[in-house]
């Protein structure tokens, strides 16, 4: 993977995450850093659920590929709030 790749991968993932984020409703307590994480995850099993679908290719936007991963996000983002908002209450 080039450089460009991969602040490029570091881009959709902030932008996926940040739309997962914005889904989910509610404050969520987990730093930014762990939204580009999970937003570029999901970007990746997003991807893959297109594909195997058969919907990842198509002419113009992929919008049905794009709601996917904001999907895949927004329960990453559920997932992450109930593990990592745990750890800091006692």
């Amino acid at each position: 993977m080039t450089v460009t790749g991969i602040i490029t991968a570091i881009v959709i993932g902030a932008i996926i995450g940040a739309l997962g984020r914005l889904v989910v409703p509610g404050r969520q307590s987990i730093p930014i850093w762990l939204t580009v994480v999970i937003g570029i995850v999901a970007a990746l099993i997003g991807t893959a659920i297109a594909g195997a679908m058969g919907v990842a290719e198509t002419r113009g936007i992929d919008w049905i590929e794009l709601v996917l991963q904001v999907v895949v996000a927004a329960v990453g983002v559920v997932l992450a709030v109930g593990l990592y908002g745990r750890r800091g209450v006692r």
